[in-house]
């Protein structure tokens, strides 16, 4: 029996050994598999039984069986990617995808834009985040779908124009300056500010005009700019220096747009003198700069993603606006996720409940950016495995072939 047994027992270290060669081999062959965590298979004796009436000293075992695999969580070395949408974890946490049937997890950041605007990985599944509006988060988890995406127009609210008014020209000589704005339905409206040299002093009278059709200038459409000796703006209408207001009516414009006001900035930033753009200096008359803070619509043509897995677009207007955050979530046991396929995981009884939030906040980690998580194999520690599995496989072959000499010898004494 005791010989017979030895068979069974070589038998089982044959068994165990193999498994332990796949995880090996599962390992090895995923070592360039981006956010890949390896694998170590657990093993544990068989019993047999005690002899010699329960004595401690006499206890046979009949050979090994394999428990389980435990997954490595630990972290993998990263690699820098041209993609905007590659994202890696540095740090606790899983991404969060959805195949339309329910929520997998996973480290890989490969994620991609699919035909319908949404950020996917290769496999199909969509990622997971919270929508940003206005710059508020949102609450509900929901696909990343950047489709239709476009940054809405801001209409101008105040303007600074910098140029010189020649304080050598004659009485009655006018020059244009072309004021270029943004009304609240993104439509670009340029306004022109004609000066006109008066007879007395070094001043000049303006007048605010909008294109026939464009709209129409019912406040602020005219004044007088008063220069010292110096060529400085000494005042606005005979008076002290203030911030023209100016007020258009697009009712009649198409598309009619809101009405707009807006502030003419002549003062410095305290409110004590001028600021300098606007002069009347002895020399030709020229603009030299306009500055506003209007801006059209715009077309989303970049994204980028920050270490707390906000997705930023770059819209063509110039604009950059917060779209979505990332999801992230993490278990009280990450060993005990199920394994998919295509490097997701499903969550178990033996994992726990996924806990939801966002990156940099509790125990999880921080996205990186044109990132990628490589495979945290180590191929030297799996070669060495692979040395002493080979081994054990040959020993346990050995144990049956030696075993079978001896149940043979065992026969031949009768002979």
């Amino acid at each position: 029996m005791s010989l017979v047994g030895s068979l069974f027992t070589g038998v089982s270290g044959l068994q165990t050994n193999s498994q332990a060669m796949n995880i090996l081999g599962d390992n090895i062959s995923n070592v360039n598999t981006i956010g890949f965590k390896a694998s170590k298979g657990v093993f544990g004796d068989l019993f047999s039984t005690i002899l010699s009436n329960g004595a401690t000293t006499s206890q046979v075992g009949r050979g090994t069986q394999f428990l389980g695999s435990i997954q490595n969580f630990g972290q993998g070395s990263f690699e820098t990617s041209s993609s905007s949408l590659d994202m890696a974890l540095d740090g606790s946490g899983f991404f969060i995808v959805n195949d339309g049937q329910g929520n997998f997890y996973t480290r890989n950041g490969q994620f991609r834009l699919n035909d319908d605007g949404e950020v996917q990985l290769l496999s199909g599944q969509i990622l997971q985040g919270f929508r940003i509006t206005n710059g508020v988060l949102g609450t509900a988890l929901e696909d990343v779908d950047l489709a239709g995406v476009q940054s809405s127009p801001n209409a101008s609210t105040n303007f600074t124009l910098g140029a010189n008014l020649n304080g050598a020209a004659s009485a009655g000589i006018t020059f244009n300056s072309p004021v270029s704005l943004f009304n609240s339905s993104g439509s670009q409206v340029v306004m022109s500010i004609q000066f006109t040299k008066q007879a007395v002093g070094n001043n000049w009278s303006y007048n605010v005009t909008l294109p026939s059709g464009a709209g129409t200038v019912t406040g602020g459409a005219s004044g007088t700019l008063n220069f010292g000796t110096d060529g400085q703006l000494t005042g606005v209408n005979g008076g002290a220096i203030i911030n023209p207001s100016i007020t258009i009516d697009y009712s009649g414009a198409n598309p009619p747009a809101a009405t707009q006001t807006l502030t003419w900035n002549l003062l410095n930033s305290t409110a004590s003198g001028t600021n300098g753009k606007m002069t009347a200096f002895a020399a030709p008359s020229n603009n030299n700069s306009i500055v506003q803070d209007g801006f059209p619509t715009g077309t989303l043509v970049g994204l980028g993603v920050d270490k707390d897995g906000i997705i930023n677009g770059l819209f063509n207007n110039g604009q950059s606006e917060q779209l979505f955050q990332v999801a992230l979530a993490d278990f009280l046991s990450p060993t005990g996720l199920t394994r998919t396929g295509q490097n997701l995981f499903a969550e178990s009884g033996q994992s726990g409940q996924p806990i939801i939030a966002t990156a940099n906040t509790g125990g999880f980690g921080s996205v990186l950016g044109q990132s990628l998580e490589l495979s945290n194999v180590d191929l030297a520690n799996e070669f060495v495995n692979l040395i002493t599995t080979q081994q054990a496989f040959q020993a346990s072959a050995r144990v049956i072939t030696t075993t079978d000499d001896l149940l043979s010898e065992t026969v031949n004494l009768t002979r």
